[in-house]
């Protein structure tokens, strides 16, 4: 099992020690679970942009501090066109989700912009906040489910992971019986264990399950997104299944795992919940602390260079990869100052959670209103809430693309 203790035993990252150079994904530290790996801190504090290691043998350069990592995601010298060449991945499997059926996000402007602002109406802040009595009452009604006569559950399974993917089929138009279906085949595309032939598996059957639900909103349309994309007549259908693929998994992988270790987080930090739960006013700022501090994209944002570019100092060429670290980023004491610890009075906006640029993250507006709305309701209604198995034994989703738990077996 995957403990709070790290993942050595079990899946060798690479120790993250040292600059010559890095190996990545880098383990975090035993005992430090909501912290960057070792490795990563120590060349944002002494080689922000250094060369790293990545599973095939190939090099690529890792980019550690806030202002670099902004400069980088919002160059457009840097591309996040993942069929270029020198683009860097994390795993065989990861390279075959970027590379087969791309979706808009590996693709560069215009194209990128194109497809983007197809979308962008949906996910507006104004058109978000007017949800929140809708996803009150989802979250109201899981919370009822759970404690109905009983003290204890996963707060994954039951909570954690239903709320955010009831709310994208909502938006989407997608039947929610189907969840586990597409929940399945998200864990097999997100894994990092995952073979390019098992990510290339599930990915088909998730791009064909959508290009057949397309089809049907096209005979009985209704008002999901779904629906909205298939009625134009500038997308073809598998471009219609791709974005449906990327909503889908986008929309629950990531609040899912946000609203779990945002949990725990608050569960390891008493002075912080009980500030939270003494005024609730707070869950904003609160949301937003605990994006910087947990930064579940954790294991960096690919792009690839142009053109030759200088970043911190250091000549990235063309044709070279580049990941940009947002959890370290979001620890750079230079703009959070005392960034290890958690904070929720702390102004943490500049934070890089969703990325930077162009390409930062669609969706963060509903994310935003799930997890105040999830958070805020859950702290509220369980005064008791604890951790219902020791620390340690925590299985921390150190295998995964999005960081999270696995499972937070918790009491009230």
């Amino acid at each position: 099992m995957t403990t709070a203790q790290g993942t050595e035993a079990e899946y060798d990252f690479g120790s993250g020690e040292g600059l010559a150079p890095l190996t990545v994904p880098a383990a975090r530290a035993a005992g430090c679970p909501f912290d960057p790996a070792p490795g990563v801190e120590r060349a944002r504090r002494e080689e922000p942009v250094t060369r790293a290691t990545l599973w095939d043998g190939s090099s690529c350069w890792l980019v550690t501090r806030h202002q670099d990592v902004r400069e980088v995601l919002g160059d457009p010298r840097f591309s996040a066109d993942a069929s270029r060449p020198g683009f860097p991945f994390l795993t065989a499997g990861a390279r075959e989700l970027s590379t087969s059926k791309p979706t808009f996000i590996r693709r560069d402007d215009p194209e990128h912009a194109r497809l983007r602002r197809m979308l962008t109406a949906d996910f507006m802040v104004k058109k978000v906040e007017a949800m929140r009595p809708e996803v009150q009452r989802l979250t109201d009604g899981l919370l009822d489910r759970m404690t109905a006569g009983r003290t204890s559950a996963d707060l994954v399974a039951e909570f954690a992971l239903p709320l955010p993917s009831l709310v994208i089929c909502l938006l989407l138009g997608v039947p929610y019986d189907d969840h586990e279906f597409f929940q399945e085949r998200s864990r097999l595309l997100l894994s990092l264990r995952s073979t390019a032939e098992e990510v290339r598996t599930a990915g088909d059957e998730l791009q064909h399950y959508l290009s057949r639900l397309a089809e049907a909103k096209r005979r009985e349309p209704d008002n999901g997104i779904v629906s909205r994309l298939v009625a134009r007549d500038d997308l073809d259908a598998e471009e219609i299944a791709s974005m449906g693929r990327l909503l889908l998994i986008a929309g629950h992988e990531t609040t899912a795992n946000m609203t779990a270790l945002s949990t725990l987080a608050l569960l390891r930090n008493p002075d912080q919940l009980d500030r939270l739960r003494a005024d609730p006013s707070l869950i904003k700022g609160a949301v937003e602390e605990l994006l910087r501090y947990l930064s579940i994209i954790h294991n960096g944002l690919g792009r690839v260079a142009d053109e030759d570019v200088t970043i911190g100092g250091r000549t990235i060429r063309a044709g070279e990869g580049v990941l940009c670290t947002l959890n370290s980023a979001n620890r750079d004491e230079d703009v959070f100052p005392g960034g290890e610890a958690l904070d929720i009075g702390r102004d943490a906006r500049r934070h890089v959670a969703f990325g930077f640029g162009v390409h930062q993250c669609l969706g963060q507006p509903l994310a935003r209103v799930e997890l105040q709305i999830a958070i805020e309701t859950l702290l509220r209604r369980l005064p008791g809430l604890r951790l219902d198995i020791p620390f340690e034994d925590v299985p921390f989703r150190h295998d995964m693309g999005i960081y999270g738990v696995h499972a937070l077996p918790v009491a009230w």
